[in-house]
C-alpha cells in the first residue's frame, strides 16, 4: 500500500521491495497497490489474474501495533473518517454490494504465528483489519479467490512503525525493516510448508 495519514515514508512497501526474488524456490512477485478504494483492488485483481499465485501476502501499516499482525478475517465493508490518497471518505458502503458479509483469511495463520515466534519476532493474530483501504483490498482479493482461485493461500499482515516514524511518537512501538522483511520470508516459506 502507498503511503496516507501524512506519514513520510512506506514501510511496508520499503520491507516488500527489500524481498528477494526468488525465496527457497518460490518466485516472490512484489506489487506496489495505491490507498485508494476501487484502485488498490482493481492493480491487485489485474496481478492475480496474470499471475494466478499459489501464495498471496497483502502487507500494510497499522501504527501503534506492537509487532507483525496477521489479520484473521476481512469485512465487507468501508467506513472510516480518513480519506484515502484521492481525498475519498466512504463510509457504510459495502466493498462488494451484494458479497459475503466476511471472508476469513486463507493462510496458516496459528502456524505462521508460531514460525514468528520461532523466529523471535513478535507477531499476534488480529480479528479487525479495520475498515479503511488495507481491510477493502483484503476483502476485494478474498472475495476474487473465492470464486476464480480456490486454492490461493491468501491473507493480510499489518505491520508496526518504523523506528523513525516514532521520533515524535517516543511511546508507540516500532519494528526495523529487516526483521519486518524477515518475518515476511518466515510468512511465506511457512504458508508454502504447513504443518
Amino acid at each position: 500500500m502507498t503511503r496516507v495519514g501524512g506519514e513520510a515514508i512506506n514501510p511496508a512497501l520499503n520491507a516488500v521491495m527489500s524481498l528477494p526474488d526468488e525465496l527457497e524456490g518460490i518466485k516472490i512477485i512484489k506489487l506496489e497497490l495505491p490507498t485508494v478504494y476501487g484502485k488498490s483492488i482493481d492493480v491487485l485483481l489485474n496481478a492475480l489474474k496474470s499471475e494466478c499465485p499459489d501464495i498471496l501476502v497483502m502487507v500494510g501499516q497499522a501504527g501503534g501495533r506492537p509487532g507483525i499482525t496477521l489479520e484473521r478475517v476481512a469485512i465487507n465493508i468501508d467506513d472510516a473518517t480518513m480519506p484515502d490518497n484521492d481525498g475519498v471518505c466512504h463510509a457504510d458502503t459495502p466493498v462488494v454490494a451484494g458479497g459475503p458479509a466476511a471472508y476469513f483469511s486463507t493462510l496458516p495463520i496459528k502456524h505462521i504465528i508460531k514460525m514468528l515466534h520461532n523466529a523471535e519476532i513478535p507477531a499476534v493474530i488480529s480479528d479487525s483489519a479495520g475498515t479503511f483501504v488495507c481491510n477493502h483490498v483484503f476483502y476485494g482479493a478474498m472475495h476474487y479467490a473465492a470464486s476464480h482461485l480456490p486454492n490461493l493461500n491468501a491473507g493480510f499482515v499489518h505491520i508496526p512503525y518504523a523506528p523513525k516514524q516514532t521520533l515524535d511518537k517516543p511511546k508507540m512501538p516500532s519494528m526495523s525493516q529487516d526483521d519486518v522483511a524477515h518475518g515476511l520470508k518466515v510468512i511465506v516459506t511457512a504458508t508454502s510448508r504447513p504443518s
